[in-house]
């Protein structure tokens, strides 16, 4: 069984992409963003109704914190004071960027009690559409939705696909590829990563094996960052090599260079928007507990960017909610409206004022409620146009596609000089 969908009046939404495709409007396509931080036109902000606790499968272990171990993960729908709570400080998000001027989209409503059942797997509820992030990226002018990696998240993409339809058949110019869809059959999962102690998960830290093999194509579009022409990839439980060989193949052609990334002291990778958040040209908010990889971080420093360790978070691993699986490191889970603007959590001072030194005009709301829903500002939205072009941002290259140089994206050199880093 899927989802069951309730669709927003799509009168509304017809009447908003004419807005940006009527005559005298800009000239770009209705989806349009290249990287991080270029001034912010449109987004997609998840929801929490519907919303039910992601359940135990071969691909996650969900853990309590702070009770004895043995003690069962909660099932079934999240409680309705519980998913109050996060949808008024995601509306909060809203609110705050409409003042902005930004745009902002809502997924469909989506009941996620209904089981799935496939002949690979099948699973008792599904999760949630808080974070649109884990699910859809854009590239440029394309839209790609991710495979995913989880048996409960194999629907997901549906309370976005009448949206994303819209957009498709509004402009010519938007290109939309959805990943070839993973069989999630026991075959794809190695059951035995959970089982191993820290000391044999350090021992193996550099074979970058977790609980997903490399047979099938599997990728979650929050493990994917952009700068540009440049595209970085980490490598982690969400997502394998199978799935960067696809993302090589499809945006190579085009021009793109797919970069991997890898954080051998992070043992349970997933999702790099808490580990490695490029902020402008030249610039970029780091992890101190997982550093890159040297040679990788090599790369970064060559083309001059600089890269800067993320203060303390506001609150421990012991101190996040009870019920979220992240850790503390979703102080870093930001949102950038402009290459000088920044949307943190509220609660991050410490952060707030590392950003604001660099230069960053910083804008603060609660959204520590929406975390047990897997993320924070960045997890929860998905940037659909941006106003920029691509540029090169790295012009010393680890590798050149096979490809003429800039491909059929029209890629202008960033020049202007790093000053401010």
């Amino acid at each position: 069984m899927t989802l069951e969908i309730f669709s927003p009046q799509q009168a509304d939404i017809d009447a908003d992409v004419s807005r940006v495709t009527r005559p005298g409007a800009s000239a770009g396509p209705i989806v349009n963003s290249w990287n991080e931080w270029d001034p912010l036109e449109e987004i997609l902000i998840g929801r929490a109704d519907g919303a039910c606790f992601e359940p135990t499968e071969s691909g996650y272990r969900p853990q309590l914190r702070g009770t004895p171990s043995g003690q069962r993960f909660p099932t079934g729908p999240k409680s309705p004071d519980v998913t109050a709570r996060a949808n008024e400080e995601l509306e909060g998000l809203a609110e705050l960027l409409r003042t902005l001027g930004v745009t902002v989209r809502r997924p469909d409503a989506a009941d996620f009690t209904a089981a799935v059942k496939t002949p690979s797997f099948e699973v008792a509820n599904q999760y949630c559409s808080v974070c649109p992030r884990d699910v859809l990226i854009t590239v440029g002018n394309q839209i790609i939705e991710a495979t995913m990696s989880r048996r409960a998240r194999f629907f997901e993409y549906l309370p976005y696909r009448s949206l994303v339809y819209r957009y498709w058949t509004a402009d010519e110019r938007v290109v939309w590829t959805a990943a070839p869809k993973p069989s999630m059959s026991d075959t794809m999962y190695r059951p035995e990563f959970w089982e191993l102690t820290l000391a044999e998960r350090h021992a193996r830290m550099h074979d970058f094996e977790f609980c997903v093999t490399q047979d099938e194509v599997l990728f979650d579009a929050a493990d994917i960052t952009r700068a540009g022409r440049d595209i970085f990839v980490q490598e982690s439980m969400t997502t394998n090599r199978a799935g960067i060989r696809w993302l090589r193949r499809e945006l190579e052609p085009r021009g793109f260079r797919v970069h991997v990334l890898h954080f051998p002291l992070d043992l349970f990778p997933s999702h790099i928007d808490c580990t490695f958040v490029p902020l402008r040209p030249g610039l970029v908010l780091t992890n101190p507990d997982r550093p890159l990889e040297a040679d990788e971080r090599e790369f970064f420093v060559r083309n001059g960017w600089r890269l800067v360790d993320a203060p303390t978070p506001a609150y421990g691993n012991d101190e996040m909610p009870r019920y979220s699986q992240s850790s503390k490191w979703l102080s870093m889970n930001l949102l950038s409206v402009a290459p000088d603007v920044v949307v943190c959590e509220a609660s991050e001072k410490n952060l707030h004022e590392l950003l604001r030194g660099l230069g960053f005009e910083v804008l603060t709301v609660p959204f520590r409620n929406v975390y047990e829903f897997g993320g924070s500002l960045h997890c929860a939205t998905w940037d659909v146009r941006r106003t920029g072009e691509c540029q090169e941002y790295f012009a010393v290259a680890d590798r050149t596609p096979p490809h003429a140089p800039g491909g059929d994206l029209g890629v202008r050199t960033h020049h202007d000089p790093i000053t401010h880093s």
